[in-house]
């Protein structure tokens, strides 16, 4: 691919220049007026277009501040197009429910796409447009997006790059203009596209986790808590690893990470279920406090902060062996490494 000394680094995100209409589109609100709104379409390069302030909402309009604000990024329905004159009507009131969320949804994928093509154009002193020509739109036309394309690019890219070429014209021994196909990018634009999107669309495990409460007042309740804890462990898959802990009796959290969120949340359900089935054969008692839920890193790393807290009060107190508030604080020492009973659960 040919360099330039200063590469154009904007470019709209799909092929046409315009967008079709009754299609929705991402916007941006650059400015309200008194009879309408003037905005930027974020997808085809921040072109302007305009909504009507009758075109805001369905209902009486009291107050336009309520529903638009400048920067605000949101969908909008396109109405009218005048390729010539380049402008663009919409609509917010056109909007159904599956519409914002198509729009959304394919938004977020070509924003992603966008950022790396827009990266590898930087850091290779390549023509933005020239990489979407070559590479980008050909992906759109073939792949239905470019984001599933760049998603097997991943394991496989020569699958997916390989077969991309552009037309190349050269005078040939005769003296004649002779056209040859040559790959669509050079090899180190290749490598660095394919090493960006490694970097961002790498899947990464998904941490699902379900918060319970878990009692047996039977004799020998820490070991049977123990055994209803293995049987939930026991649920693992090599995808989905089971693992369960306590946190502070009768306080426990099972989870597992995955790359595929709805067999987490279904193997988390079959661990919960091997687990209430063993308790209650010994008459104990398990309740959901939380059903399975992906978790981000902020609620992970409060519940590590919180079990660590707890771990250095259980420090705290653990030289105080004669001590009758110890000896009944139920279940606050098991874990499936220990074979110690400490009590039975509060």
């Amino acid at each position: 691919m040919s360099t330039i000394s200063q590469p154009n680094s904007d470019c709209r995100m799909y092929e046409a220049r315009f967008p079709e209409i009754d299609t929705p589109v991402m916007i941006q609100v650059k400015e309200i007026g008194d009879v309408a709104t003037h905005v930027a379409l974020l997808e085809y390069n921040n072109i302007e277009g305009m909504i009507l302030l009758s075109d805001l909402s369905r209902r009486r309009i009291r107050s336009v501040g309520s529903l638009i604000k400048v920067g605000r990024i949101e969908p909008a329905m396109v109405l009218r197009v005048n390729a010539e004159k380049g402008y663009i009507d919409l609509s917010k009131k056109r909007l159904s429910e599956q519409d914002i969320q198509v729009c959304e949804e394919r938004y977020s994928k070509s924003k992603l796409v966008h950022s790396i093509m827009r990266h590898v154009s930087e850091t290779m002193s390549v023509d933005l447009e020239d990489l979407y020509i070559h590479v980008g739109w050909p992906l759109y036309r073939k792949y239905g997006h470019a984001y599933e394309a760049f998603k097997a690019i991943v394991n496989d890219p020569d699958s997916v790059l390989k077969p991309l070429t552009r037309e190349l014209k050269e005078i040939g021994a005769d003296g004649k203009e002779v056209i040859k196909a040559v790959p669509a990018i050079s090899e180190d634009v290749k490598d660095a596209l394919v090493r960006n999107i490694r970097r961002r669309m790498t899947p990464q495990p998904l941490k699902i986790r379900a918060d319970i409460e878990m009692k047996c007042f039977e004799y020998d309740g820490v070991l049977h808590i123990k055994e209803a804890m293995r049987k939930a462990e026991a649920v693992s898959t090599k995808e989905c690893p089971v693992k369960m802990k306590l946190v502070a009796a009768p306080a426990y959290v099972i989870n597992t990470q995955t790359l595929d969120k709805e067999q987490g949340i279904k193997v988390l359900n079959q661990a919960i279920a091997a687990c209430t089935n063993s308790i209650e054969r010994h008459k104990g008692k398990l309740t959901i406090k939380e059903p399975p839920r992906a978790v981000s890193e902020r609620e992970d790393k409060l519940l590590a902060e919180q079990m660590a807290y707890l771990d250095r009060q259980n420090a705290e107190v653990s030289g105080d062996e004669d001590s009758e508030a110890e000896e009944d604080t139920g279940m606050g020492s098991v874990d499936l490494e220990s074979t110690s009973s400490s009590g039975i659960g509060d």
